[in-house]
């Protein structure tokens, strides 16, 4: 059984300290492209998190009962054949399964953001707490929301106790790395990390919902501005040469063609396009390894599918 330990305020460092670095990011305005955009599945109960499990197969959250959990919850995690549209159970009764992840192995973790948890599921084991390893003993998490996997195996993960608020102005959000027993703080400043990626080159990213902008921080532990000026960016995902970047934007959450998008940022190019303005609420998104984009619409109960056909 893993040990919880007293979370550390080890910073990585750079000269000692964490770097903060802010910097005017250079963007293009959004290309406008045609997409093949279809829907693989359909009459989900408030999908959320995403992401990609192995080819051919995506794991998902639904949270029709936000912070109901037990056996009267039908809040669960599910397997989706992308081919078929069959779907199978995880697990079930969490209060709020919000963002997936999923490790090299297939090792599956999410955080349960009202439980103040992050669940871990294998083939072999089942469903277990991954932090607190011991839910008797604590300690818990405050409100995890972003959760990413390193090439490493070890877990990053976001906490928005008090989403809006700076640290200056007694706000409480972290981004913070766990290997299940030591958790190591790598940043105290943003008003609400609200989903978080790892490259295989250990370059991460994440989503900056009030403040409207996308963080990147490199191996070293530099933490500098990628992108700004985005409409309340929410989930986030790379694919798998860590080049794109894809993220949603829900600015004005259930209204069709409120502004709420799904983009694509080239690394490489600095290059941003759009790939749907449409859906009503695209929570969140993943890509598979042949390319192809995938995001949950909570308000239409969907999940969509974007064909990269070579665009990128």
């Amino acid at each position: 059984m893993k040990n919880c330990s007293i979370r550390s305020l080890l910073l990585i460092p750079i000269v000692g300290i964490m770097s903060v670095v802010a910097v005017t990011p250079a963007v293009a305005k959004p290309k406008s492209k045609e997409y093949t955009i279809d829907i693989i599945a359909e009459g989900l109960s408030s999908p959320t998190g995403i992401a990609s499990y192995r080819p051919g197969v995506l794991v998902y959250s639904e949270i029709p009962m936000p912070g109901v959990g037990g056996e009267e919850s039908t809040n669960a995690v599910r397997f989706l054949n992308t081919r078929s549209g069959a779907t199978s159970l995880i697990s079930m009764g969490e209060p709020e399964p919000v963002n997936i992840a999923v490790s090299r192995r297939g090792d599956i973790y999410w955080t349960c953001k009202t439980a103040g948890v992050i669940l871990e599921y294998n083939r072999r084991k089942g469903v277990e707490f991954f932090l607190p390893a011991d839910p008797s003993v604590g300690p818990f998490l405050e409100s995890p929301s972003g959760i990413t996997v390193s090439p490493r195996g070890e877990v990053l993960f976001t906490e928005v106790p008090t989403p809006g608020e700076l640290g200056d102005d007694g706000g409480m959000n972290m981004v913070s790395v766990t290997d299940g027993e030591a958790i190591t703080l790598i940043s105290d400043f943003e008003p609400e990390p609200t989903d978080i990626v790892i490259a295989s080159n250990g370059s991460a990213y994440w989503t900056c919902k009030s403040a409207g902008v996308i963080l990147q921080r490199s191996p070293a532990g530099v933490i500098t501005l990628l992108l700004e000026n985005l409409d309340a960016p929410t989930g986030i995902a790379l694919d798998r040469s860590g080049r794109n970047l894809f993220f949603t934007e829900v600015p004005n959450p259930g209204v069709p063609n409120g502004g709420n998008k799904v983009s694509r940022y080239d690394l490489r190019k600095k290059e941003l396009s759009l790939i749907s303005g449409f859906y009503p609420q695209p929570t969140d998104v993943t890509v598979s390894r042949n390319g192809d984009v995938y995001w949950t619409c909570t308000f239409a109960g969907v999940i969509a599918r974007a064909s990269s056909q070579g665009r990128w």
